[in-house]
Formats: structure tokens, sequence, C-alpha cells
């Protein structure tokens, strides 16, 4: 087993000392430990309050993660363990985690990660509406999927945020206390600035 870095335990403490208790803390491991470790960095970080930790372990791996959910006092959330429905099903046979992370890139489209919801709602699943680094549209799309069922408690929209430009008219808009409002309108509600289009670099392909 790897040693694990002190800062994983000591930033942890530090942070959640800092911001007090309210402010929910998330941990993505990002498949980064092997079971042993994920196990010890959890427990060591009980006292932090973590809502839960994404993969914590190697995708190719989850047959461990039931292992992991047992032994850990931090909820498990599957995340690039789980792509449709097949690898859901597959998950809540083994009784791995009480939680996925959703991802429309990751589904390939709505109509896969409809099927991935059902089967949470089935297994009373908790759910993560997520992204990786679409703009506001592909985020619009999320949004409205997180809408379609009780199951989903979190949701991970702040990709849009950080890009330097945003040529986004319409769509989902970002408020106070990370309040994100859908707009009432028919399809996505969302388009594209024309004159940003126009100012792009372009080429043709014959």
């Amino acid at each position: 087993m790897e040693p694990i870095p002190i800062w994983t335990f000591t930033g942890f403490g530090a942070i959640r000392e800092q911001i007090g208790s309210e402010i929910p803390l998330r941990l993505d491991a990002n498949q980064g430990w092997d079971v042993d470790s994920a196990i010890r960095v959890l427990n060591e970080l009980a006292d932090c309050n973590i809502q839960f930790c994404e993969e914590p372990i190697p995708r190719w791996n989850y047959t461990q993660l039931p292992r992991i959910r047992k032994a850990s006092s931090v909820m498990i959330m599957a995340d690039e363990s789980c792509c449709d429905h097949h690898d859901a099903k597959r998950l809540i046979d083994l009784d791995a985690t009480p939680s996925f992370n959703i991802k429309l890139g990751k589904s390939s489209g709505i109509f896969k990660a409809q099927k991935i919801i059902n089967l949470a709602e089935k297994a009373n699943l908790q759910l993560q509406i997520g992204g990786f680094l679409e703009s506001r549209i592909g985020f619009t799309a999320s949004a409205h999927l997180a809408l379609t069922s009780d199951n989903v408690r979190f949701c991970d929209f702040d990709t849009p945020m950080m890009f330097c430009e945003d040529p986004v008219s319409g769509g989902i808009q970002y408020g106070l206390n990370g309040l994100v409002s859908v707009p009432e309108t028919p399809g996505l509600g969302v388009s594209l600035d024309s004159e940003y289009l126009q100012r792009l670099t372009h080429f043709s392909v014959n």
C-alpha cells in the first residue's frame, strides 16, 4: 500500500475548520487509490463531514466497491464505473454504492441516462447530475435531466463558470448561493451569439 500524502488529511481538516460545518464538502478521488488506501483515507476524514466520495478506486476494480462501502463512513458515489444502464445494473446487483454520478457525455445522451435514473429509482439510490467541460448549452440539458427525478439530490454544474467567454444566450442561469434556474421555454431555450460566431476563425473543407 502506497503512503497517503499528509495533506490529504490536514488539508480537509483545515478547510472544514475555516468554512464551518454548514457548507458541504465533497471528495473526488478520480480512481486514484487502491482499496486499502481508500478505506484508510475515508475513515481518517470521517470527522470532516464529507458528503460523498466519487470513484475512490480504478473503474476496472468495481467489484471491490462493496468492501469500501461497508468499511467507510463516507458515502461512495460511482462515476467512471457507471457509464450506462448496463454498468448501473451491475453495480446495483453488487450492492456496490448508494449513489451514481450521471453525465450526459458519459452515458452518450439522455436516452441511456434516463435508463440509469429508472434503475436508480427502483433501487432507491441517490443521484448526482454532473458533466465534463460543456458550455451552458450542455449543462442546460443536464439541468433539465436533473428535474426529472426526485432521486437527484446533487448537481455539479460549475464548469461554465470557469470559461473566459460565454457566447450562449438563454439557458441555465447562475444566481446567489448556488441557485441554478432553468428557462421556461420550448426545448433547451438556448442559442448562440451570432456576432461571436462570426468573429471566430473558420475554414471550409471541399
